[in-house]
């Protein structure tokens, strides 16, 4: 898409550090983070959502989750993480390409659900 902002990272459009790359996704840190390391993994293949997606592109999510977890402990997550996909609007999706939230570095509250 040519004005999503991580296919325009992905692509080079956009610098950022990227702390692991292969074919299938990239991993940045999250610009607001929310715990002391705060990644993003993002698959290279624009889709918005689950929904969006094809069996392919199933397939291809399921390698990426692998990968992160092999790649944890070079990001600083040896102690574990907490692993995040926000979907549509009720889920605060704020950027319209699925990508996960590695969210670590600490020991982590009990999300609240509760409103």
């Amino acid at each position: 898409m040519e004005d999503c902002i991580f296919c325009k990272i992905i692509n080079g459009e956009i610098p950022s550090h990227k702390f692991y790359e292969d074919d299938l996704m990239i991993v940045i840190a999250d610009i607001a983070p929310k715990a002391n390391k705060h990644y993003l993994a993002i698959p290279k293949k624009h889709y918005k959502s689950f929904t969006d997606m094809t069996g392919d592109d199933a397939v291809n999510l399921g390698k990426c989750i692998k990968k992160v977890g092999e790649i944890a402990p070079s990001l600083g997550l040896e102690n574990g993480f907490r692993f995040v996909i926000n979907q549509g609007e009720d889920g605060m999706q704020t950027v319209p390409h699925l990508h996960m939230h590695l969210l670590g570095g600490q020991k982590l509250n009990e999300p609240n659900y509760n409103k």
